[in-house]
């Protein structure tokens, strides 16, 4: 996109935001924020990563920065959309034993029966339990859209394009987990159905030791930035919601 002078406001539903690139124009109607995998078998002491000796580190260290942009969202009219990984309890969405995607999770024992942190009885990734709950400081409010998804890609086999469509949503603001996977892969396919993707990089985390978790998060990024979407900050995005101008000011 081409450089556009930072104070360019046209209105109190317009705002510029600026990225490690250029900025990028949203209109706040047309804007939603996506949650991708914040759920406790990916951030949560007790769920799928940590049970297989992950590093979660990064994973929890944002999610402070994303209450953050989910409250000023919220605050500024922006619809919220969570996207959780989870499988049927039958494993007939991870499809058939020998495919990479059942082979992937299976490593992680998907469907295996655990006791979450109050006792109560639950499964790895299987849908409506505590592990595909989401992590309780992002708890989805009334109004959130919660969308299931069995596949690295929020867009695969998902209501995610229609339900987007029906919203007329045209700018993505990215947050969650991994980085690298889920959050790329995401990205990628929203890009080719011509979304406008933001990804807030301390909104965002890849899990694994901290060498090479934080090489995973950094080359996922440069990727964005460079060729699927912009690249910016919790601070920044609340710091424009912030200070846009209202209507009365613009008239």
């Amino acid at each position: 996109m081409a450089h556009q002078p930072l104070n360019d406001l046209s209105s109190d539903t317009g705002i510029l935001l600026r990225t490690k690139g250029d900025p990028i124009a949203l209109t706040i109607a047309q804007t939603v924020i996506l949650v991708i995998d914040m759920q406790n078998d990916f951030g949560t002491e007790g769920g799928m990563f940590e049970r297989a000796g992950i590093d979660i580190s990064m994973i929890q260290k944002a999610v402070p920065a994303t209450a953050s942009v989910l409250a000023a969202g919220r605050k500024a009219g922006i619809k919220i959309i969570y996207l959780k990984m989870a499988f049927r309890p039958d494993l007939s969405d991870a499809t058939s034993p020998d495919s990479p995607n059942r082979i992937t999770h299976t490593r992680l024992d998907i469907g295996t029966v655990v006791h979450a942190p109050d006792g109560s009885e639950s499964r790895i990734l299987i849908r409506d339990t505590w592990n595909t709950d989401i992590v309780s400081e992002l708890e989805p409010q009334a109004g959130d859209t919660v969308i299931y998804k069995h596949r690295f890609s929020g867009f695969f086999e998902t209501d995610l394009d229609a339900i987007l469509k029906a919203m007329n949503v045209k700018y993505l603001i990215v947050t969650g987990c991994t980085t690298s996977v889920c959050v790329e892969s995401t990205i990628r396919d929203a890009m080719c159905r011509d979304y406008s993707c933001v990804a807030l990089e301390d909104c965002i985390g890849e899990p694994g030791r901290k060498s090479s978790s934080r090489m995973r998060h950094e080359a996922s990024l440069l990727l964005i930035q460079r060729a699927l979407g912009w690249v910016s900050t919790s601070d920044a995005f609340i710091r424009v919601l912030k200070t846009r101008p209202t209507a009365a000011a613009i008239r």
